[in-house]
């Protein structure tokens, strides 16, 4: 016993004896002394160990060092998860030293995904009722920066009474730490409406600027609030008095920075006018005055005013405003075009791209300085400016803008060449003033930067070619005259040789009116076409359109048929095999059927463009554009299916595959479907024996006559929904389906069904598509929805009408695919819908 005694004093004895750990400072000088990785990590470790020491001592004495020490290496990017609990130790501490520290460690090493934080709650919610402003004020910084939902439903109390204070530094942060509770718990919105009443009537800025942040964030949040801030609280002039006093009071040191009185809260009222404007007209009118003001007054020469008339452009562009104003917003982004700094010029170029459809003749007139900024070096501003010039595009300016985005064209990167080039095809075809001019600019076009255009680009102009009859001898010549030496432009090459082979006895004959014509020769002309088949530069593609070219001449030359004949013998052994069958097959024509080469070689027809119901399209086979006949069939007598009813037909796998026959939203390309196509292979949704096994070729899918017949002269559905309850079909992130039934009049065996889509989340979903489909026993018809646009807040739903047909009673079973965008990123989920009551099937 004794012994035992004696160590226990020989260790207390020694622990008093440990020296006292070192300061943080000293820390910091002595780890930036390490000279490599290794020997900081070393340091960290050996330092890391002395605290765990100190930790499992509870030596309350260098706790607070201990941790502060710990931040910095967490910060440094170390391990310092242990020192957890310590925070917690610290912030029940009565010094104010250790609750700083304490809550600064809580707020970098604690969130809400660890159970740990929820161990403070009752901490801060004594420190909130603290004596000292500065012990509330760290509370509320912690629980505004990482308070999970369970924290703020315990504490949003005691925020709203420190919100009604009176005290200024509190009030400013209550309002932060109420913005985050918001966040995290929507619900407790309303809680704070009665504090917010008096905020704006405070004249401390930081109160000002939070309790706006607190107000932007109720608007966006909840369109009730919105609407009560617009007609009950009178909200816009309270702001509009606020940022007129800011522009016309005079120097503060307090808060001017660059000559301009306190500019984050300008910006920030100028954000929630935005909102607020927003579809309102009373709003918008009566913020126009003062938008004009800030828009005049606010100087420029520094970067804080053009952030203030950026925000400024903002606003004007999204509310009501009058048409003078919306001028003067567009004026201010052509000034910032101007600017020396890229970030401001990119930022005009991009505002402008957003309001040119809206503000077309307004932006119209900083045409010029638009496109003198294509001779930007920053690609990023490059590029704004090369998509701006492009929708400034119209049937006016088209010769001069052109002659522009041709010179970027020639001067640009490779990496801007496919985009250019592309906008220069839509745009020539759309104001082109005539096919001459047409012509040249595509030819301009594969000149410069044939290697980058689209796949379409050569079929496209030689349709353009062949429609246009006056200019063949005009086009040959250029097209000749072009690729003399050069082939490295292969889609010009193809076209040239096409033009050739079309219309290359006009070449020789000289029948050029447009320009003066050059005097060439059969042979010449042979030759350029032969050294493109040798060229190796040349592709397969285009040693086709050179042998066809050939090919064609043998029936328009009359001096040069037989060295024809030979160059075709000769590639009949040529190792490209589409080549050698070519080579193949004109040689036959020469041998066996040359009583028919002249009508099979004759000149191409005038071609029709293709259109959505046109009888022509342009389809390329083997290097050469033909027309081709479409099938024409008569208009069914009900409304069009899309594509998507042909890409839903392997939906469920295996042989009991109903068409389904959805009517896209007119937004959505009518191939989307098309994903559909094995969507369900590997699920087995039979409900009968299975039928026989459908043609290889996918059949024509008509409108489903039961869906039409005798619908004109009676009701499509029973007025009572019979008491059939309504199911919930998919809820899932914010989005619910909800089906609702009634049966048909007309025919017991058609079950009309009526989904209701709505969002729970704070921001909408766009572009909404709903696809569903049923085993083959049942016949499914998708009308049109009411929208592709599911407001948030559950403010509104889309409606879309589903007719099933069920002639054999069997339990219906659906399977849906949802696609809609959300949050910037494409959203898509697919569900099975089997819980069917019984009455809306049987």
């Amino acid at each position: 016993m004794l012994s035992l005694m004696t160590v226990e004093q020989k260790i207390s004895i020694f622990f008093k004896r440990m020296p006292a750990p070192i300061r943080l400072r000293e820390l910091i000088r002595t780890i930036r002394t390490a000279r490599t990785q290794a020997e900081e990590r070393e340091m960290i470790q050996k330092e890391c160990a002395a605290i765990r020491s100190s930790f499992r001592e509870e030596d309350n004495t260098y706790r607070c060092r201990n941790v502060a020490k710990l931040l910095y290496m967490h910060m440094l990017g170390y391990p310092a998860h242990f020192g957890q609990l310590e925070c917690l130790k610290l912030i029940a501490s009565q010094k104010f030293t250790d609750k700083r520290i304490g809550y600064l460690g809580a707020m970098l090493l604690l969130d809400e995904r660890q159970d740990v934080h929820l161990l403070m709650t009752n901490c801060i919610k004594n420190d909130l009722n603290h004596s000292t402003q500065y012990v509330q004020g760290l509370a509320l910084c912690t629980l505004g920066c990482m308070g999970s939902s369970e924290m703020c439903r315990d504490l949003a109390g005691e925020v709203e009474k420190l919100l009604k204070t009176s005290n200024s530094y509190l009030r400013k942060k209550a309002a932060l730490c109420a913005v985050h509770v918001i966040r995290k718990v929507p619900e407790l919105m309303e809680m704070f409406l009665p504090a917010t009443k008096n905020l704006l009537n405070e004249k401390n800025h930081g109160v000002l600027h939070t309790s706006v942040v607190l107000l932007t964030e109720m608007c966006e949040r909840s369109p009730d609030m919105l609407a009560h801030f617009r007609k009950n609280e009178k909200l816009v002039p309270q702001l509009v008095r606020i940022l007129k006093n800011l522009i016309m009071s005079g120097y503060s040191p307090e808060h001017d920075v660059s000559g301009i009185s306190d500019p984050f809260l300008q910006v920030r009222i100028l954000r929630l006018l935005r909102i607020l404007g927003r579809n309102d007209d009373d709003s918008s009118e009566a913020m126009n005055d003062i938008l004009a003001q800030v828009a005049t007054n606010t100087e420029t020469s520094k970067n804080v005013g053009n952030a203030i008339l950026y925000e400024t452009v903002l606003t004007i562009m999204d509310i009501k405003s009058e048409s003078g104003l919306r001028v003067l917003a567009i004026n201010i982004l052509g000034r910032f075009l101007l600017n020396n700094d890229k970030n401001i010029r990119y930022v005009a170029l991009t505002s402008l791209l957003k309001t040119v459809q809206t503000d077309h003749n307004a932006v119209q007139r900083h045409r010029s300085t638009i496109v003198d900024c294509l001779k930007d070096l920053d690609v990023s501003i490059k590029r704004r400016a090369m998509e701006l010039s492009f929708a400034l595009v119209n049937g006016n300016n088209i010769r001069g803008m052109m002659k522009e985005l041709l010179y970027f064209l020639d001067s640009c990167e490779p990496e801007f060449k496919a985009d250019c080039a592309s906008g220069i095809f839509l745009a020539a075809e759309k104001y082109a003033p005539s096919k001459r001019w047409h012509i040249d600019t595509i030819m301009r076009v594969l000149t410069t930067a044939g290697s980058y255009v689209r796949d379409d680009a050569v079929p496209n102009l030689i349709q353009l070619i062949t429609n246009s009859v006056e200019m063949h001898a005009y086009t040959v010549q250029r097209l000749y005259k072009a690729i003399l030496g050069d082939y490295s432009q292969q889609p010009l090459v193809q076209v040239a040789a096409w033009c050739i082979g079309e219309y290359g006895d006009l070449l020789v004959s000289g029948q050029c009116e447009e320009e003066e014509p050059i005097q060439v020769t059969e042979d010449e002309v042979l030759d350029i076409l032969e050294s493109v088949l040798i060229s190796n530069m040349s592709t397969s593609v285009t040693r086709g359109y050179a042998l066809t070219a050939i090919m064609k001449l043998s029936t328009r030359f009359t001096c040069t048929v037989n060295r024809i004949k030979k160059v075709v013998s000769i590639y009949g052994s040529s190792i490209d095999v589409e080549l050698q069958q070519r080579a193949v097959e004109y040689n036959a024509l020469f041998k066996k059927y040359d009583h028919m080469r002249s009508a099979l070689l004759e000149r191409m027809p005038v071609m029709e463009k293709v259109t959505t119901n046109g009888p022509t399209e342009i389809v390329q086979t083997n290097g050469e554009t033909d027309p081709t006949p479409l099938e024409t069939k008569p208009p069914p007598s009900g409304p069009q299916p899309t594509s998507q009813a042909n890409d839903l037909l392997d939906l469920l796998g295996g042989n009991d595959i109903t068409p389904v026959i959805p009517t896209a939203p007119t937004s959505k390309p009518a191939s989307a479907g098309g994903e559909l196509l094995d969507l369900l292979g590997d699920i087995n949704l039979t409900g009968a024996p299975a039928a026989a096994p459908a043609p290889a070729s996918v059949p024509q899918i008509s409108q489903p006559p039961f869906l039409l017949d005798g619908l004109s002269s009676q009701p499509l559905f029973n007025d009572i929904a019979t008491g059939i309850p309504s199911i919930t079909a998919y809820s899932k992130n914010g989005l619910k389906i909800e089906f609702t039934f009634e049966r048909s009049n007309t025919n017991p065996s058609v079950t009309v069904i009526t989904i209701q889509a709505s969002n729970s989340t704070e921001l909408d979903m766009t572009d909404f598509v709903f696809q569903a489909a049923v085993p083959k026993t049942f016949q499914l018809q998708l009308l049109s929805p009411s929208s592709s646009i599911v407001p948030a807040f559950n403010t509104g739903t889309i409606t879309q009408v589903i007719k099933v047909l069920n002639p054999q009673k069997q339990q219906l079973r659906m399977r849906i695919k949802l696609t809609y965008n959300h949050k910037g990123s494409a959203m898509q989920d697919l569900a099975e819908v089997n819980n069917f009551p019984p009455q809306s099937w049987q």
